[in-house]
């Protein structure tokens, strides 16, 4: 048992003060050794950094400010690159500078529609005919007021062309001293009521002549034509719907027939920023290619600068035409333009 116990009494742990010291101190020291390769390692950098070679006369701050001047250079290298070189690039719409939605000048309903989306009209062909039944009757009416005033000028001139001579011979007569003073300026009196009747009745022929003219321009607004030569892009009314050139209150009413399009009249318009807009000019070269044929040239040169800068987006709108037409360039497509440098001028010689 004694030598139990003595076994025992070596492999009890001794928790006092003293012994906790040596174990702790034991822990220690791997960590010193970390601190002390680190301390090594950022020494070995340091001295790296400070001894390798370095160009001669180029300190980083003038370094940095030789990369902005080099971007300078470069952007300004492609504002005035080589002829035919991209002096800009924008991304625009192409636009049709000559459309119309075609509409009746009057109120009515769609008797005849002759056109559909997709079909070319000439101008001045019928689109669309529209209910007549009342514009026709006013202009009967009209027409025979016309005549009615056409007959009673002619009955004014015969009963003035009676007058004339009787008046004549009156004249002679009292000049003669045959017939009374009286008499005379009775048939005065008579001679001056014909002439007036006759004026009268020219007047009303030529009222009643202004009143055809109105009704025949209401019966002809009764059938709508096209204005130009285009295409048709939207039908909007169908035969029966009523059309009005003002707009629908009500929503029951179209206003209008359908929009015509003037194919020649497409161009591009793109938006540039106006911090680049000294890079546009008028009649310049260009190169337009659109969303839908990305790997087709379209050449097109500059119409014009809108001469005014959108606030909000800080851009400048800029048109562009293009010199072939195609079936293929189609309204509201996209586009992206590259404007190209000019060629230089030629040095003149003194």
């Amino acid at each position: 048992m004694d030598e139990k116990t003595k076994l025992l009494e070596q492999l009890r742990i001794d928790r006092s003060e003293g012994a906790r010291s040596p174990p702790e101190s034991r822990r220690s020291a791997p960590i010193w050794v970390v601190y002390g390769l680190l301390l090594l390692i950022v020494a070995g950098i340091g001295a790296w950094f400070f001894l390798r070679p370095h160009a001669p006369d180029t300190p980083v701050a003038a370094s940095s400010a030789a990369d902005a001047s080099s971007a300078a250079t470069a952007d300004s290298t492609a504002a005035a690159g080589p002829a035919g070189s991209t002096a800009l690039d924008a991304s625009g719409y192409v636009v049709a500078q000559r459309q119309a939605t075609v509409s009746a000048k009057a109120i009515g309903r769609v008797d005849e529609l002759r056109i559909e989306d997709g079909q070319h009209v000439k101008e001045g062909e019928i689109v669309a005919r529209l209910d007549d039944t009342n514009t026709r009757a006013a202009l009967l009416a009209a027409q025979a007021q016309l005549a009615q005033a056409q007959a009673s000028l002619e009955a004014a001139r015969v009963a003035f062309a009676d007058q004339g001579p009787i008046f004549d011979r009156n004249q002679k007569q009292r000049a003669a001293g045959v017939i009374s003073a009286q008499d005379f300026d009775a048939d005065h009196a008579n001679y001056n009521a014909v002439r007036s009747d006759l004026n009268v009745k020219q007047q009303m022929v030529e009222v009643a002549r202004a009143g055809v003219q109105v009704a025949q321009r209401n019966e002809d607004d009764m059938t709508v034509r096209a204005p130009f030569d285009g295409v048709i892009t939207v039908k909007v009314a169908q035969k029966g719907e009523i059309v009005s050139p003002m707009s629908a209150g009500g929503g029951f009413a179209r206003t209008g027939i359908g929009t015509i399009v003037d194919m020649d009249s497409l161009e591009v318009e793109v938006d540039v920023s106006e911090n680049f807009i000294n890079r546009v000019h008028p009649n310049q070269a260009a190169t337009v290619r659109l969303n839908a044929y990305p790997d087709w040239s379209i050449p097109a040169s500059v119409i014009a600068i809108v001469p005014t800068a959108d606030r909000s987006k800080a851009t400048v709108m800029v048109r562009v035409g293009f010199k072939v037409k195609d079936p293929r360039i189609l309204p509201e497509m996209g586009a992206r333009v590259s404007f190209l440098n000019d060629a230089p001028a030629a040095s003149v010689k003194n």
